[in-house]
């Protein structure tokens, strides 16, 4: 019985003797990113079980199955079972995200996927999203959900803010509104103190996001349709604007 670690298309063998080492060094040498623990995340296989642990003592993991039904905050000295037959691993050092599948020959559970029902919002289990919410939520995600099983850098707010044509002032608000709706439902993360930097709620939001399958690629259709739709709108009030300088051109010159 063995396990397969895949990351950026590579994979790498994990037999039961082994402790496979993840991190700036180690078995898989995910990059040369200084905010990465030389050693962050190991897989090892003990009372017949095989085992994700957190061996850093900074940054936290967010883990998923294949479907994203059930997922897992892995914070630091935290370690859980690997019970899946396909498990994603999601985490951000610094500005990077990262993303690596563990698959196994031999999983222990079988996951099922639920019915979920969309009414005129988006709903994901417990908690509703307006449109609004998630074009948020696919705006910051969408480099992650571009670039599936590699790395990616979140988008500061004020560049999501501008893919969405939005100010500043509103992204922030509707941001603040999301992270608070998902705190209540228990998406730890999100919320902390005055040391708390802002990338890392974002980070955090993108991770859950992505391995609950809130966002999906198939979603960027709709921050596509969005950025035509602002430049169709924008492109009226310029030619409204002409219209009206032209009005007021012309009624000077006549009133001379």
């Amino acid at each position: 019985m063995s396990m397969q670690v895949e990351f950026c298309g590579e994979w790498f063998g994990v037999e039961e003797d082994d402790t496979f080492q993840i991190g700036r060094e180690g078995n898989l040498e995910i990059d040369d990113n200084p905010y990465l623990h030389r050693r962050f995340l190991t897989i090892s296989h003990h009372d017949d079980l095989w085992w994700l642990e957190n061996v850093g003592s900074r940054l936290s993991a967010t883990v998923s199955d294949s479907d994203g039904n059930m997922q897992a905050w892995l914070a630091p000295g935290a370690r859980l079972p690997l019970v899946f037959a396909h498990t994603t691993v999601l985490f951000t050092a610094g500005p990077t995200t990262y993303e690596l599948g563990i698959v196994g020959d031999s999983p222990t559970f079988e996951s099922s996927t639920p019915e979920r029902t969309q009414v005129g919002e988006t709903t994901i289990g417990p908690v509703t999203l307006t449109e609004s919410q998630k074009l948020l939520i696919i705006a910051l995600a969408e480099p992650v959900l571009r670039g599936r099983g590699s790395t990616a850098s979140i988008p500061t707010s004020a560049q999501a803010a501008a893919r969405l044509g939005w100010v500043i002032t509103r992204f922030n608000r509707k941001l603040d509104n999301v992270c608070e709706k998902l705190s209540r439902h228990g998406v730890r993360g999100l919320r902390g103190g005055q040391q708390q930097l802002a990338v890392n709620r974002r980070a955090r939001l993108v991770e859950h996001a992505v391995a609950s399958r809130i966002v999906v690629a198939a979603d960027l259709d709709l921050l596509e349709a969005n950025a035509e739709a602002h430049a169709a709108e924008q492109a009226e009030k310029a030619e409204q604007a002409e219209k009206e300088k032209a009005a007021s051109a012309a009624s000077a010159t006549s009133a001379t």
